[in-house]
């Protein structure tokens, strides 16, 4: 849909100074405030911030799932004189001097399905008695198998294998929709401008016919045709400009200076903005737009991750209310010798079970209310989610609605415009022919102003609503297809 190109800067004093002086103003359409506020706003710095953190954050989730290998050292020197207790029962003070040295190697894997690690480790110990009778001791463990397990009935590694990849996919989603909305926000600090711009130029336009009206005012007032009361009229008209023209100014500023901490710009630098002189015609289908957005906005995984955080909590309370018990169980060959190698022969098996068990005798309720607290938190929970979905539900089919009426809105603003800057030129036509009076031109004035701020304002808001939609949705429904953000990693 096509049109007329609405918003331009012309006889602005600022633009007129600053070409005065040599300063070179930056342009800036709509799409490139866009494109620069994605890049630089510090809610797209946070975004990519945040979205990064989400990234290793699940790198190290699925680093954690797989097989670890580490090599470690435990060097240490003992020079100390300690007790020593006889098999008589006397005790004596002895000297130690001694160094020990050992080397491990092992590699263990989480066991997500039950929630255990099992390892395998080889390693070497060396002992050193110092002094006088130097003696070496070697023991080696050639290999070691290990399996530790929970038998509570809890498995942490389970719950975190549904819930770590659903916050990674909800960073995604969220990152996208941030984008989405720092453009909405872009497209409220370009209009925010474009509107004080247009309330420049209409103060600029309405100064310049307010002193033609004037100075033609008092000719006819010379000549008797108007009263005195007329012609102050229109001295009160132009005064009434020449405030409006500092006023506008003042705003025009500070409109500019948001734009430009918003886009992360110089606190000099000269801006000004153009609006295009057309908005894409298209309207978007509810029920397609609703689907999209159980698809891609990120609300449907935070929904989730709430569910199964409160699942798990009240399988944690249950597991806590009764019996607890884990195993440890170790197997492996060892030795020792005066060297190495004699470590290493003729080993012998070793084997170590363990088994703790807790039973709550008398607890006092507390584990049974946990469950109780657990299981009411989840009823809440999904109760709480039920409301959450009814309410993003009629926000899409609201903004959609909103959406789709706002084109018809830009029409009728635009036509307004059109029709009351008719008029105006009608009536000034009339007032300087001496047909209608300075009241009729003030109206037609304040009629021209009105609908030149309507036709910006439906326009920001046709924006904004565009780019909210988008957020809401994760698509571009302009060129059909799915929103894609990339960030390049550094390894």
């Amino acid at each position: 849909m096509r049109k007329p190109l609405a918003i331009s800067v012309i006889c602005c004093a600022w633009c007129l100074i600053g070409q005065a002086a040599g300063d070179e103003v930056m342009t800036l359409t709509l799409e490139e405030v866009i494109r620069m506020a994605q890049e630089s706003s510090p809610n797209a710095v946070q975004a990519r911030n945040t979205y990064e953190s989400a990234y290793w954050s699940y790198r190290s989730y699925k680093a954690s799932m797989r097989p670890s290998l580490s090599l470690s050292t435990r060097p240490s020197l003992n020079r100390s004189t300690s007790s020593v207790t006889l098999g008589d029962g006397s005790v004596q003070y002895a000297r130690t001097n001694s160094m020990s040295n050992n080397l491990t190697l092992d590699l263990s894997q989480n066991l997500w399905f039950t929630g255990g690690t099992i390892s395998l480790s080889s390693s070497v110990n060396r002992l050193d008695m110092l002094g006088q009778n130097h003696t070496t001791t070697y023991y080696s463990q050639p290999l070691q198998l290990s399996f530790s397990q929970d038998l509570s009935g809890y498995n942490s590694m389970k719950w975190e294998r549904k819930t770590e990849p659903l916050y990674y996919k909800m960073a995604r989603k969220q990152y996208a929709e941030t984008m989405e909305l720092v453009a909405a926000n872009a497209v409220n600090y370009f209009f925010n401008l474009a509107s004080a711009q247009t309330e420049l130029e209409i103060a600029t336009i309405n100064l310049e016919a307010a002193d033609t009206m004037y100075a033609f005012g008092l000719g006819r007032y010379n000549i008797g045709t108007i009263t005195e009361n007329e012609l102050l009229q229109l001295e009160l008209n132009k005064l009434n400009e020449e405030t409006s023209i500092i006023t506008t100014q003042m705003s025009f500023d500070e409109a500019a200076d948001q734009l430009r901490n918003y886009l992360n710009l110089p606190s000099d630098a000269r801006i000004e903005v153009v609006t295009s002189d057309s908005i894409p015609g298209f309207q978007v289908e509810l029920q397609k737009a609703l689907e999209l957005a159980y698809e891609n906005n990120p609300d449907m995984e935070s929904m989730q991750l709430s569910r199964l955080n409160s699942e798990s909590a009240l399988a944690r309370a249950k597991s806590q209310a009764g019996l607890r018990a884990s195993v440890y169980v170790r197997l492996g060959l060892a030795q020792t010798g005066d060297d190495i190698n004699e470590s290493m022969h003729n080993l012998n098996d070793e084997q170590s079970i363990s088994l703790t068990v807790s039973i709550p005798i008398l607890d006092w309720g507390q584990g049974k209310g946990r469950v109780r607290v657990a299981r009411n938190n989840l009823d809440l929970t999904n109760m709480r989610l039920e409301q959450q979905q009814l309410s993003f539900d009629r926000q899409v089919t609201r903004a959609v609605s909103q959406f789709n009426l706002q084109e018809r809105r830009v029409e009728i603003a635009h036509r307004t415009m059109l029709t009351a800057q008719h008029r105006y030129e009608v009536a000034r036509q009339l007032y300087m022919t001496g047909r209608s009076t300075v009241l009729d031109l003030n109206s037609a004035i304040t009629s021209k102003d009105s609908a030149y701020r309507g036709y910006v304002s439906a326009l920001s808001t046709w924006w904004q609503l565009y780019y909210t939609i988008r957020s809401m949705t994760g698509y571009d429904f302009q060129n059909d297809s799915l929103l894609e953000y990339q960030i390049e990693y550094g390894y």
